[in-house]
């Protein structure tokens, strides 16, 4: 392989991690090393420990995606949290993954994201593998897209009240309105966003 100058190898090193945190997935030091084909995984963190010195990346200590952007001017990062049914029912996962930049005019209250499983929200634009951004909320109005908990399992839904019964339906007619008990449904929050990126960077 031929020469680069440090500086340089940094300055791809920022880019790969740039674009890799604002696709919801932050590389571990072990990933920077196995993309840029470095001898020694202490490379690599030699490379991401000066980005920090820099300013050019934060790090939370303790995690192995603990990396990402310092908040812009008008950004916020929110956390990535794992993974939710667009279909049945599924046992509801936080696996945090990273975090997703949300402009700050629609940052009102808590929010995070959670990657998208299933086809049963294709109707509404929502396909497997979008990210919803979601504020967390105990309640929502009839007609809004909702991330429901029904015991220990989640799933994203439009949410019908009916005489004060909560239904959750899909937008796939493929997929029957689930109708659970009294009691037996929590509300996480209301969908605002969804994004979706068409190149997609390799799971690890």
């Amino acid at each position: 392989m031929a020469y680069t100058r440090e500086g340089e190898t940094r300055e791809k090193v920022f880019q790969f991690m740039r674009e890799r945190i604002l696709a919801g997935r932050p590389p571990t030091v072990r990933e920077v090393q196995e993309a840029f084909g470095f001898h020694a995984v202490e490379t690599a963190r030699h490379h991401l420990e000066n980005l920090v010195v820099e300013g050019k990346l934060r790090q939370e200590t303790g995690k192995a995606r603990g990396y990402s952007l310092p908040e812009a001017r008008g950004l916020l990062y929110v956390p990535l949290l794992g993974r939710v049914q667009a279909g049945p029912l599924t046992t509801a996962v936080e696996e945090p993954e990273g975090y997703v930049p949300v402009m700050q005019e629609r940052a009102r209250g808590e929010l995070f994201a959670l990657r998208v499983r299933g086809e049963s929200m294709k109707d509404a634009g929502i396909l497997p593998g979008d990210i919803a951004i979601v504020r967390r909320q105990p309640r929502a109005d009839s007609g809004d897209i909702v991330v429901a908990l029904v015991e220990d399992e989640a799933t994203v839904k439009r949410l019908r009240l009916n005489r004060k019964r909560i239904e959750l339906h899909a937008e796939n007619p493929d997929f029957p309105p689930i109708i659970p008990p009294p009691g037996e449904v929590i509300i996480l929050g209301k969908v605002i966003e969804t994004r979706r990126y068409y190149e997609l960077v390799a799971q690890s």
